[in-house]
């Protein structure tokens, strides 16, 4: 992973990455002398050269969803799965509209407007 540092993967090099220009584009000093006046390069460069610290956070327990948290609530409403089921036609039994062909605008062309002829000059 030389192109990205030491970082496991080019995601994470890149939300690294526009973090630190973010910062650096709100002001704060570059923490290298690059030759490039570009701050995402700069950017860029700070974290090849392992001058960025960051920490992986896990996630909470809170944001994974469990399958109670996804359980069908029409029994408490007093309707059966079934009927909302049967509601609804299979895949197969529904036809796909068909699709029509646009239809050409008529373009009104203009007649050619003749050029006046000249008239030939006598020669004295």
């Amino acid at each position: 992973m030389r192109a990205y540092g030491d970082l496991d993967s080019k995601f994470r090099f890149v939300i690294l990455a526009s973090k630190r220009a973010k910062q650096l584009l709100q002001g704060a000093k570059p923490k290298i002398r690059a030759k490039s006046k570009n701050l995402i390069r700069v950017a860029q460069n700070e974290v090849k050269q392992r001058l960025i610290d960051y920490e992986i956070v896990q996630p909470k327990a809170e944001a994974f969803r469990t399958p109670v948290d996804e359980a069908f609530i029409g029994e408490e409403l007093g309707i059966s799965e079934e009927t909302i089921l049967g509601e609804f036609p299979e895949p197969s039994e529904v036809e796909e509209p068909k699709k029509e062909k646009p239809k050409k605008k008529a373009v009104k062309k203009e007649p050619k407007k003749e050029k006046p002829k000249k008239k030939a000059k006598e020669k004295s």
